[in-house]
């Protein structure tokens, strides 16, 4: 079942990458205005990071099973869970840029100076690289999977980027859940 030109899958890539990051960067630096989006009340804002911790931990689940289905040769498993995570993260995302356009930017640390300066900003740093790094490896891995039959998967990168993609996608979603423990739970 091919959906995208096997030829297009390098160019594709980088097209979704970059709008992608363009658009998360214009959003936490306060450059999406936040009239385009439409207004909601503060119940919703306030309660977007509770279902985004909810959708990362779910991701983290899909992720784990799609890795092991596949380890297990189990194809059709591994598809469903490994297009699950990447709807996870669409809504995950779609919320998260929701919310950041909405306030205006991202929400400021409200515990202490040496908690925020030692703990918190190195946690936040390794799992925004990693989110940065993740996008366009699990775009590839997906145009891949999407580009080509089963059997001709074996013939590319797809398993070993998708490795990748797999392991540093659970550590920037588990990364992400200790940041949201640090704004929501213990500040």
């Amino acid at each position: 079942m091919e959906y995208v030109p096997r030829e297009r899958v390098t160019a594709l890539t980088a097209v979704l990458s970059v709008v992608s990051l363009a658009v998360v960067f214009a959003a936490a630096g306060g450059r999406i205005p936040s009239s385009t989006v439409p207004a909601a009340p503060q119940w919703v804002l306030d309660g977007i990071p509770h279902l985004n911790v909810a959708i990362s931990a779910a991701a983290i689940v899909t992720i784990t099973i799609g890795w092991r289905a596949i380890r297990r040769g189990d194809v059709d498993r591994h598809r469903t869970a490994m297009i699950a995570s990447f709807g996870l993260f669409a809504a995950f995302l779609t919320f998260y840029l929701y919310r950041l356009i909405a306030t205006g930017g991202p929400q400021p640390f409200p515990g202490p100076d040496a908690v925020q300066q030692f703990v918190y900003y190195p946690v936040l740093a390794v799992h925004i690289f990693l989110a940065i790094v993740c996008i366009p490896l699990v775009y590839y891995a997906l145009l891949l999977a999407f580009s080509r039959p089963i059997a001709e998967l074996r013939r590319t990168s797809h398993a070993r980027i998708g490795r990748y993609a797999a392991a540093l996608w659970l550590i920037s979603f588990s990364l992400g859940i200790v940041v949201y423990v640090l704004l929501h739970v213990v500040y």
